[in-house]
């Protein structure tokens, strides 16, 4: 066995049996990656190159916008926001058809596109809607359900912290992704719209919900706009070239900090509490993205990336089939693994396979994270699907069987992004963009 085998067989075996003993991915990902080195290179080369590849992967002034935008989304959760923007989502949507539940999708779309997480929405969203909807008489699987299917749409939503792991590892534009994910996301929340509704129809007994006077919308409204234009500020900053999406990030600190201290929703003494919750979850991030960077270059050495590419063109040359086998693949990944490190892991295998047949990486990128996003509301690893069973107090295995139409239409939303390019780039190249 020759030393590149070598080093690809200890990477792959390593990975699935840490994995299998239940270890955390970073975990299993970081130590076989080493030991392939180490295996490759010899013990001091193997060690040393991997301190330089960990290094290397986490050096980037792109990635200071991450710890940041996750401060910003941690202070926005804890900082009274989530409870404008569902008055304000009531408001919109509050005459249509399960007004209640039309809520918690528009909500979960609204925060998740302030603060970019979808854990964060479903939490935030779903312990204000689940009992507001329990009352009304909508079933409370059904409801949990819509809180866990919609929530994800905020990673489509800019600002989105996948967005800029994808950027580093395809080396394109943060700004265009952003730009990108519009369509994608809003579709998302227009999905879950629609079953909703389809739902609703068919059970008069889910009335509209009261309605406030004008006077009264207006102020809800108005009172929700700073929040909102959170949005605005940073990324039309962005794209409008004041600052970068790193700079960006900074400013949506400071605006949602301000914003809290304005709402009276925090106060000094609960700093230390957001500043350790914000750092233990970018500790994570970042430590994935250190170890993924020393499994990258073990791969590039042993050539998985061709390899795989190798045997996938084997199986066929129609780009077509190539696309759905690598939908499917995605699909499963993200059953099992989180989204960041699967983008890590595998856009550096998929991208040259979708680029030799021409696909734009800007339009790759939204296929990849939609297809993730899903994985997010499947289990058994699901972050979103087991913290909003938690927060409306169901079981799992309950909240599944109403998830079920949720997960056919976003996948079928999936396959229409992956055959429709311009759904995800005729925005980043209508402002010039592309």
């Amino acid at each position: 066995m020759d030393v590149a085998t070598l080093a690809g067989t200890v990477l792959v075996v390593g990975i699935a049996v840490l994995m299998l003993l239940g270890a955390p991915i970073s975990v299993a990902v970081g130590l076989s990656s080493a030991l392939a080195a180490v295996s490759a290179l010899g013990f001091e080369n193997g060690l040393l190159t991997s301190a330089q590849q960990m290094f290397r992967g986490i050096n980037s002034f792109s990635l200071l916008a991450i710890p940041f935008f996750v401060l910003a989304g941690v202070i926005m959760n804890n900082g009274g926001i989530a409870l404008r923007l569902i008055n304000a989502a009531k408001v919109l949507v509050g005459r249509m058809p399960g007004s209640l539940a039309q809520t918690n999708v528009a909500a979960n779309a609204l925060f998740g596109a302030v603060s970019g997480s979808a854990v964060a929405a479903v939490a935030a969203v779903g312990s204000t809607m689940a009992p507001m909807q329990a009352k009304e008489g909508y079933d409370r699987n059904f409801a949990a359900a819509t809180n866990i299917a919609s929530a994800p749409a905020g990673m489509l939503i800019p600002p989105s912290n996948l967005m800029i792991v994808y950027s580093l590892v395809s080396s394109t534009s943060i700004a265009t992704l952003f730009v990108a994910g519009y369509a994608p996301g809003i579709l998302w929340a227009v999905v879950c719209m629609l079953i909703v509704h389809l739902y609703s129809r068919k059970r008069s007994q889910l009335r509209v919900a009261d309605q406030p006077n004008w006077a009264m919308r207006a102020r809800i409204i108005l009172d929700a706009v700073p929040a909102l234009l959170l949005i605005v500020v940073v990324i039309g900053g962005i794209l409008a070239g004041y600052f970068t999406p790193t700079e960006g990030s900074c400013v949506a600190v400071v605006y949602s900090l301000v914003l809290s201290f304005l709402y009276r929703a925090i106060k000094v003494r609960d700093l230390k509490g957001i500043l350790y919750t914000a750092t233990v979850t970018t500790s994570v991030v970042m430590f994935l993205i250190g170890v993924s960077t020393i499994m990258s270059w073990v791969m590039s050495f042993a050539g998985i990336p061709a390899m795989v590419a190798d045997t996938m063109f084997a199986l066929t040359d129609n780009t077509t089939v190539l696309l759905i086998l690598i939908l499917v693949a995605t699909l499963v990944i993200g059953c099992f693994m989180d989204p960041t490190p699967a983008v890590l892991i595998f856009v550096p295998i998929f991208l040259p396979i979708v680029s030799s047949f021409g696909m734009d990486p800007i339009h790759f990128g939204m296929v990849m994270i939609l297809a993730l996003s899903i994985g997010t509301i499947t289990p058994p690893v699901g972050p979103v699907l087991f913290v909003g069973a938690k927060v409306s107090d169901r079981r799992i295995e309950d909240v599944i069987r109403n998830l079920v139409p949720y997960f056919v239409a976003l996948v079928v939303l999936l396959v229409i992004v992956a055959f429709v390019p311009q759904l995800s780039l005729w925005l980043p190249g209508l402002i010039g963009l592309l």
